[in-house]
């Protein structure tokens, strides 16, 4: 797969590239400019970035570093066995626990929830730091959700991390993780109160919750320029949107 210009593998984290040393110089550049790839291409087109692994992983398939990468770029894509192989061999090789959370949710993929659960009660987990304990809970509580277990899901989910008015990284999913499960168990009242804190917490928009929080409120957000009454009816406004009331049971999202 063609490689761009501006990238040189530079651009990889000082530990993989440390792990790329042990392949000759060249082999190291190739591999580190395709996991460059697989890095800037997972969020917006996960195929491309699921291509780049492939060729990352025939070229240095005994390098964890590149299993991991293998493993991400299959979980993009919702190839949850292949990724859950993957990020076994990587931990194989490192020892480390850090994929522990991604390979039970790899586990939910597969319509095995109880095994993701016998995970989330594993020695490993003590292991994890906060934020890997928090994506454990996260994974645990769906899991629960899977076999239709709300109220346990719920119970999974309350805890000092969501209770603590302390914004960290993990705080406005674990707040909606939260906020949609008291919405799926009827609980609606507190829903809207959780989806509300997770906005609050959501900085970089990780979560449609400010989405989620206005269609409760019965809110739908419209063109105030209807094209289909053409150009020659009335005044725009430059395209700004206004709010509607809607039916709030209409449009619900999962």
């Amino acid at each position: 797969m063609p490689i761009p210009e501006d990238v040189t593998g530079d651009e990889i984290d000082k530990d993989v590239r440390q792990e790329l040393q042990s392949l000759p110089k060249t082999l190291a550049e190739d591999v580190a400019k395709n996991l460059v790839m697989v890095a800037r291409l997972i969020d917006e087109d996960p195929e491309r970035a699921y291509g780049y692994s492939k060729v990352a992983l025939r070229l240095a398939s005994r390098v964890a570093a590149v299993r991991e990468a293998g493993g991400f770029a299959a979980y993009a894509n919702q190839k949850y066995a292949e990724a859950l192989a993957e990020f076994r061999a990587a931990r194989r090789m490192t020892g480390g626990v850090e994929l522990w959370p991604l390979m039970a949710d790899c586990e939910r993929g597969l319509g095995r929830p109880e095994k993701a659960l016998d995970m989330a009660g594993a020695s490993e987990v003590h292991k994890l730091d906060k934020a890997g304990q928090v994506e454990m809970r996260l994974v645990a509580a769906g899991a629960r959700r899977d076999m239709g277990q709300l109220d346990a899901a719920i119970v999974t989910l309350q805890s000092p991390e969501l209770a603590s008015n302390a914004v960290q990284p993990w705080t406005a999913r674990l707040r909606y993780a939260y906020a949609d499960a008291l919405l799926a168990a009827g609980r609606q009242g507190e829903a809207r109160e959780w989806f509300a804190k997770a906005v609050e917490a959501d900085k970089d928009g990780s979560t449609d919750a400010s989405d989620r929080l206005a269609e409760m409120d019965g809110v739908e957000f419209v063109d105030a320029f209807d094209e289909s009454e053409g150009e020659g009816e009335g005044e725009s406004d430059g395209g700004r949107a206004e709010q509607a009331p809607v039916d709030p049971e209409e449009g619900d999202k999962e």
